[in-house]
């Protein structure tokens, strides 16, 4: 999968820095999106490994996005085509997605605590991240009992681990030194 994505980097990098300067993100957003789930389906993907010229298709890809793709995103096929490289659309829109959210200050953080947590704790937990994390950020809510208590954060490379769990698997390693 660390092929795909540095196969998918370059195009999806080139696809945000074109739809910034167009102040087109969000329509580029969702054409790579459909293109994404067209090159993903089964039959698609057979399609895609087989011995078709790349013209052949280019065309056969653009037809089946119909309008859903605009000129430059039918460029960007033609290219990908040319290049062998259409399998890689579903990764592409996924680094298209996150330079989006890098440009727009957003994070998405996964919380997973050991009971459910209200709109009260939710709305102060996002006030307490953002403040900390200088973004925006969307909480993805996971309940997980074997905590006993507390919680975990993940927002990309950072972790914030508040577990009883953790706590006393700490606890019970510096007893045991």
């Amino acid at each position: 999968m660390s092929e795909l994505t540095t196969v998918a980097r370059p195009y999806a990098k080139a696809a945000f820095d074109f739809a910034v300067e167009k102040d087109a993100v969000a329509k580029w957003q969702e054409m790579l999106a459909f293109a994404g789930a067209v090159a993903a389906n089964d039959d698609m993907h057979q399609l895609l490994s087989g011995a078709v010229a790349a013209d052949t298709l280019a065309d056969i890809f653009n037809n089946v996005c119909g309008e859903q793709l605009d000129e430059h995103g039918q460029n960007l096929v033609k290219v990908l085509a040319e290049n062998k490289r259409l399998a890689a659309l579903p990764e592409i829109s996924t680094l298209f997605d996150a330079f989006k959210a890098e440009y727009d200050k957003e994070v998405e953080v996964d919380v997973t605590s050991a009971s459910t947590l209200t709109d009260a704790q939710q709305s102060e937990l996002v006030a307490s991240l953002e403040k900390r994390l200088a973004r925006k950020v969307k909480l993805n809510c996971n309940v997980d009992p074997a905590l006993i208590a507390g919680m975990v954060i993940k927002a990309g490379d950072t972790v914030i681990d508040g577990s009883v769990k953790s706590k006393l698997n700490r606890l019970a390693d510096a007893l045991q030194a």
